[in-house]
C-alpha cells in the first residue's frame, strides 16, 4: 500500500457496499485519510459507529462529508487536500431507473461530470470511476446513464494533462451480497419458509465478490492510463444455478424455486466488452484494458490512413465466459463474509 502512504482518498457514495469494503481493506494500512462523501447522514452515522467499535485504533482516519455529487459546490467543498478519488456514487437499481430516468442522468452523468470537474480544478492525482456491465450495449435507463458516464470519463480525460490528473474507469458485473443484490433476499425468503423467487432461470450474470471489485479498482489505479476502461475476467452463472447454490447452503427447497418473470429493463445476459471494444482491447492477464481513442475531430485523414488489424477477441459476455456449475457457485458464495455471518445465525 506504499502508493497510498500518508495520502488522502475520497470515496463518493462511500457509505455503500464498495465504500465499506475499501475501509475494511485500507484502514489498517499506512493511508493518511479516507474521506466518505455521501448525502445520507444516517448511513454516515451508522458507519462512524461501526468502525469506531471494530477498528477504534484507526477509525480517526475516516472523515465524513455530507454532500451530493449532483451539486458541484458541495463536491468542491469536500475536495481540498484530496490525492485520489474512487467515484462510486450512483443510482444502480435497474427498475427504479426505468421509472425515473432523469434521476439516473442527474446522478450518474451530471454527478460524474461534477466530480471530475472538481477533481481537475483541485489537482487530484488520480480518479477511478466505477461503471457496470450494463453500460455495454445498454437497453435500460441505468445502463444508458452509465454508458454516458463512461463517455464523460473518456472525454474529460482528453482535456487534462495526465501528469496532473489521471482519469480511468472500471466496468464490472454483479457484486454478490452488495446493496441491492438478490442473494440476501433469497436468504431471507428461505429463512421465512417462503419459495425463492427468480426472474428467469436461464438468465446469466457475471459474479464477483466485493474484494474482487476493490481489486479491479486498485488495478485501474496502478495500471490504468488516461481514458482507459478496465475490465476483470469474471466468471458467470445462470440465475437458476445461483438460486440452487443458495438453497443448498441455507437448506432451501430447490423444487420450490418460483419464476416471476423478467423485471423492467433486464437483459438475458450481460456484456463486459462489446465487439467494437474488443477490436482494441489489450489482454493484461486477469484483466482487459480498453485504451482511450485519442484521435481528434479531423476525420478526413483516417479515411486515407487506417489500421486494418484488429484483436481476434469478440464480445465478452456472461454467456461466453466461464460458466460455473452449482458446486463452483456455492463455493464462491460460501467464501463471502456476509454468507458466513448469515450461516452462523442458525448455529
Amino acid at each position: 500500500m506504499s502508493l497510498f502512504k500518508g495520502k488522502t482518498l475520497m470515496i463518493t457514495g462511500g457509505t455503500g457496499s464498495f465504500g465499506n469494503a475499501v475501509l475494511n481493506r485500507f484502514l489498517k494500512t499506512d493511508i493518511g485519510e479516507i474521506r466518505i462523501f455521501s448525502r445520507d447522514e444516517k448511513k454516515q452515522d451508522d458507519m462512524r459507529h461501526e468502525f469506531q467499535a471494530k477498528m477504534p485504533e484507526v477509525a480517526d482516519k475516516i472523515k465524513f462529508y455530507i454532500g451530493d455529487v449532483r451539486d458541484l459546490s458541495s463536491v468542491k467543498n469536500a475536495m481540498h487536500g484530496v490525492d485520489y478519488i474512487f467515484h462510486a456514487a450512483a443510482l444502480k437499481q435497474v427498475p427504479s431507473c426505468e421509472f425515473f430516468p432523469m434521476e439516473a442522468v442527474r446522478t450518474n452523468v451530471i454527478g460524474t461530470d461534477n466530480v471530475l470537474t472538481a477533481a481537475i480544478e483541485a489537482g487530484v492525482k488520480n480518479v477511478v470511476c466505477l461503471s457496470t456491465d450494463k453500460a455495454a450495449y445498454p437497453v435500460n435507463a441505468m445502463g444508458t446513464s452509465k454508458a454516458m458516464m463512461e463517455k464523460v470519463v473518456v472525454a474529460k480525460s482528453r482535456t487534462v494533462d495526465p501528469a496532473k490528473t489521471t482519469i480511468t474507469c472500471t466496468r464490472y458485473g454483479n457484486v454478490m451480497c452488495s446493496r441491492g443484490s438478490v442473494i440476501p433476499l433469497w436468504i431471507d425468503q428461505i429463512k421465512a419458509g417462503k419459495p425463492i423467487t427468480i426472474t428467469d432461470g436461464n438468465m446469466t450474470r457475471f459474479i464477483m465478490s466485493l474484494d474482487e471489485a476493490v481489486d479491479l479498482v486498485l488495478f485501474a489505479f496502478e495500471h490504468g492510463q488516461a481514458g482507459d476502461i478496465l475490465v476483470q475476467k469474471a466468471p458467470a452463472c445462470t440465475i437458476q444455478t445461483q438460486a440452487e447454490a443458495v438453497c443448498e447452503l441455507f437448506g432451501g427447497d430447490k423444487e420450490n424455486i418460483k419464476v416471476i418473470g423478467i423485471r423492467h429493463g433486464e437483459k438475458m445476459y450481460e456484456t463486459l466488452l462489446t465487439n467494437e471494444e474488443c477490436a482494441n482491447a489489450i489482454d493484461m492477464g486477469d484483466f482487459y484494458r480498453v485504451p482511450c481513442d485519442n484521435r481528434g475531430l479531423n476525420y478526413d485523414k483516417y479515411f486515407n490512413k487506417g489500421d486494418a488489424e484488429r484483436n481476434p477477441l469478440t464480445e465478452f459476455n456472461s454467456n461466453n465466459t466461464e460458466l460455473l456449475d452449482v458446486e463452483q457457485t456455492k463455493e464462491k458464495i460460501a467464501s463471502l463474509a456476509y454468507i458466513q455471518e448469515r450461516l452462523a445465525e442458525d448455529k
